[in-house]
């Protein structure tokens, strides 16, 4: 069996866990014996790591194209010559510096034109993505990264006549940030486009539930899969210092809640209660970000803390690794609903508890875990209290820890993965 993910991508200048989720989709399903598996991906170029996991160099529907052809209509139909100019890996890299490149402001229109596929991507180059497809052989089964480009799922059905499998997860962070009528019409055309899909795949039942509400669809063909996850050398780490540290290990923004943790963090150094409490911060972020981070920083700074913070340039090999042997317990405490929290797993792994709000699926997933504690209401204060808690209690941190990195090696590892992907796959 032939499968090919169609993943879009972020720029690698942030930590994205749907890009996260993609890779390890594909890293997994290549354990299973028969299967033949490749990644392309759209819009922006994948990093380093990626291209080191399985993603292909070439990008198809390149972001600044794309978006030339929705503002300016005489580029519409632009020549060949200048897609490649566009396109090239210089001005993709630039594009996935760019703040606007995560923001759905002024993109409403190209995001529906992305769902009902008609105009959003044309023709030249769809068949460009077709050939380079069936190149090889024409595969067995497509997998689209998103219902965002579920418009791609009927057109290439047409040209090649596979099976289409959509993955789902957090699509309402997009879409709930658009203005009416577009959020509402944005839901209504991913209702009308799913019946192109053979089967969809999310990885938590909250999230399932949630995008059945949000489109209609009877839900007959969805599937929950958990993620796996593969630790590598996190599952080997130890806690370096004795100070007390939390640790937040996320895009730095204020959907994901950093300012709340920031505002418990120095809630929890006025009481004194952790002597030397410092706050470790991993993740990444992008221009929009910036003004942001720096009213966090000034917060800091004005109760007396810049000295016991710190901000990890990079959140991917050894920064990452030296970030978790750092920190003690871990929070991201976001204001959306997430449909999972892969930065739970990661967390887990290294044997580091999370606490988070009993929001989205984080009690179905700390569930899963038992690597940490929920809390209820979603508040700075009973943030501040549940992290007290964990910090101050060491037999129950460390028996969280090693529950949630026991789990992560067994009920959620690639090869549970492995074994419900490849059960997917094999029905259609």
């Amino acid at each position: 069996m032939k499968i090919v993910y169609l993943i879009t991508g972020s720029g690698g200048s942030f930590y994205c866990g749907n890009c996260y989720r993609d890779m390890i989709y594909l890293r997994a399903i290549r354990k299973v014996p028969g299967i033949k598996a490749s990644a392309i991906p759209l819009y922006l170029p994948p990093d380093g790591t990626t291209i080191e996991t399985g993603l292909d160099k070439n990008v198809f529907f390149g972001a600044i194209s794309m978006y030339l052809r929705e503002k300016v209509p005489f580029l519409r139909n632009m020549p060949v010559f200048m897609d490649k100019l566009f396109d090239s890996a210089p001005m993709l890299k630039m594009a996935a510096r760019r703040a606007g490149t995560t923001r759905t402001e002024g993109l409403e229109e190209m995001t529906l034109n992305m769902i009902r596929g008609e105009k959003a991507f044309p023709e030249k180059e769809l068949q460009r993505l077709v050939d380079y497809l069936a190149k090889d052989g024409k595969p067995d089964i497509i997998h689209l990264s998103n219902a965002l480009i579920i418009g791609l799922a009927q057109r290439i059905k047409k040209k090649l006549d596979v099976k289409i499998v959509c993955s789902l997860l957090n699509e309402d962070d997009w879409i709930n940030e658009m203005a009416e009528p577009y959020q509402s019409g944005a839901w209504k055309l991913i209702s009308k486009e799913a019946s192109n899909v053979d089967a969809f795949l999310t990885p938590s039942n909250y999230y399932k539930e949630l995008f059945i509400s949000k489109t209609g669809i009877s839900g007959g063909n969805f599937h929950v899969v958990p993620l796996g996850f593969d630790p590598g050398d996190l599952a080997k780490i130890e806690k370096r210092s004795n100070w007390p540290s939390i640790g937040y290990f996320c895009r730095i923004n204020s959907q994901n809640g950093f300012d709340k943790l920031v505002d418990a963090f120095i809630e929890l150094n006025k009481g004194n209660n952790l002597p030397g409490l410092t706050l470790h911060v991993s993740g990444g972020y992008t221009g929009d970000d910036k003004p942001f981070i720096a009213d966090q920083l000034r917060k800091i700074k004005a109760n007396g803390l810049k000295n016991y913070i710190r901000i990890y340039s990079e959140f991917q090999g050894d920064s990452k690794q030296e970030f978790f042997s750092n920190i003690d317990v871990i929070s991201v405490p976001v204001r959306k609903h997430d449909g999972y929290g892969l930065y739970i797993l990661e967390a887990n792994s290294a044997g580091v508890p999370v606490v988070q709000p009993a929001t989205g699926a984080f009690p179905e997933i700390v569930g899963r875990t038992s690597g940490g504690i929920t809390y209820t209401p979603d508040s700075v204060s009973e943030l501040a209290e549940n992290l007290l808690k964990l910090l101050k209690d060491n037999d129950l941190r460390s028996k969280l820890g090693k529950q949630g990195k026991e789990k992560v090696l067994t009920e959620l590892s690639l090869e549970k993965m492995s074994e419900g992907l490849s059960k997917v796959y094999y029905t259609l």
